[in-house]
């Protein structure tokens, strides 16, 4: 669990990150509200993981600890979070259903995953309206596939994760697509991630990761990589109509932390000749 100092120390980075961005202030709220939700879910969750039934689950309601396999059978319109991930290897099929908060400045949490491992989050299906769509913090190996995720704050947010992949959804209208903190081993493939405010993807002190086969458009910053992110690996993405296509910590030379940037189809990055163009 985080402590305030650890807490201070990541709004203070992702703030100087975004300095050349829009609404400084709505994110740093957002930051506060994503590690206070984060605590007070993972202490529900260990409260009531025992006495979570393993059965499948098809009408869960909001706010509950889930565990096993759940199905949703209908919409979840929350008026506080969605879903919470009690336990390793729990799956969530949304079914074609929506699970939608009260709007992007709330402080909760469409689908919360703590520290449990091979969490599968699968679409068709919508999470609209919550300060974060999905938020896994600490995990390992959580997937998402096929999920629509918009009008959030930030669609998905990675906090000390490990093994993460995010295939075929689809951000858009959020500020942020897709934000990764203090995680490692990320696959980004096939997303489309458009009209989000600030960034489309953005990763901060995120190692070894791979972002391939995307399509980011209609952002300030279509992908932003920060000074401490090392080893990541962009390639072969479309990432047009962005104000700045690609970004290497504001215009690091890519050696300095090792990320590589191939193939991408684009008109502007910084530094520059980063871009394929077509």
């Amino acid at each position: 669990m985080w402590s305030t100092v650890m807490t201070i120390m990541i709004i203070t980075v992702l703030i100087l990150s975004l300095v050349a961005a829009l609404s400084v202030p709505t994110i740093t709220n957002m930051i506060i509200h994503h590690q206070q939700q984060q605590q007070q879910q993972q202490q529900e969750a260990l409260a009531t993981k025992g006495d979570t039934s393993r059965t499948p689950i098809t009408n869960p309601a909001c706010g509950q600890v889930v565990e096993g396999l759940v199905e949703l059978n209908s919409d979840l319109n929350c008026i506080g979070d969605g879903l919470i991930v009690g336990a390793d290897g729990t799956t969530i099929r949304l079914n074609g259903h929506t699970i939608r908060g009260t709007g992007p400045d709330s402080s909760k949490v469409g689908i919360s995953v703590g520290s449990e491992a091979g969490v599968r989050i699968e679409g068709k299906g919508t999470i609209e309206q919550f300060q974060a769509g999905i938020l896994a913090s600490g995990a390992k190996g959580t997937s998402i596939s096929l999920v629509t995720l918009r009008e959030n704050q930030i669609a998905v947010f990675s906090n000390g994760m490990e093994d993460l992949q995010a295939m075929q959804n689809k951000m858009t209208q959020n500020s942020i697509g897709l934000a990764s903190h203090s995680s490692n081993g990320l696959e980004l493939t096939k997303n489309v991630i458009s009209g989000n405010q600030l960034a489309g993807i953005k990763f901060v002190t995120t190692d070894d990761s791979l972002i391939s086969n995307n399509d980011v458009k209609e952002s300030y910053n279509g992908i932003f990589v920060d000074s401490g992110s090392n080893g990541n690996r962009i390639e072969s993405n479309d990432v047009l109509e962005n104000e700045l296509d690609l970004n290497n910590a504001n215009g690091l030379a890519i050696n300095v932390n090792s990320n590589s940037f191939s193939d991408n189809n684009c008109e502007t990055s910084n530094p520059s000749g980063l871009c394929v163009t077509t």
